[in-house]
């Protein structure tokens, strides 16, 4: 006797995205987000993992078809995360958005903006500034 799938009677649960989905909706938001922050078709090339001008720019104009490396789709969950975390911390959302270009002395970033810090190329920049937040968070501003 072979068992038999049910759907789920969570009535919360939601199918998973299709990982041509998840693509669009994360370049639709980083898109909000670039212009929140006010960044350069450079800097966004930059968090991105520098792809090439002509990948970028077909991404941007067609989200829905973009294939993305999973390099990419880290950095968007990084990204995504940060903007978060600066929503729920900074309910102020021009405050929030300029917090990435400022100064900040706390120890990841050495007296550097955490866009500096994110700048630096690798995903894992990305991830330090999102773990940062987070435990800002947890605990309160260092």
């Amino acid at each position: 006797m072979s068992a038999v799938l049910k759907p789920s009677l969570d009535p919360f649960a939601t199918p998973p995205l299709a990982p041509g989905q998840l693509a669009a909706a994360g370049l639709r938001a980083f898109a909000r987000i670039a212009l929140a922050w006010g960044l350069t078709v450079e800097e966004q090339l930059a968090l991105l993992g520098r792809p090439p001008r002509s990948t970028y720019f077909a991404w941007r104009k067609a989200p829905e078809r973009a294939v993305l490396p999973r390099d990419t789709l880290e950095r968007l969950s990084n990204l995504l995360g940060i903007w978060k975390s600066l929503q729920i911390l900074l309910p102020d959302s021009a405050v929030a958005d300029a917090w990435v270009r400022q100064p900040n002395t706390a120890a990841p970033f050495g007296g550097r903006s955490a866009l500096d810090r994110m700048l630096g190329g690798n995903v894992s920049d990305l991830h330090l500034v999102r773990r940062y937040l987070d435990g800002v968070r947890g605990g309160g501003w260092s």
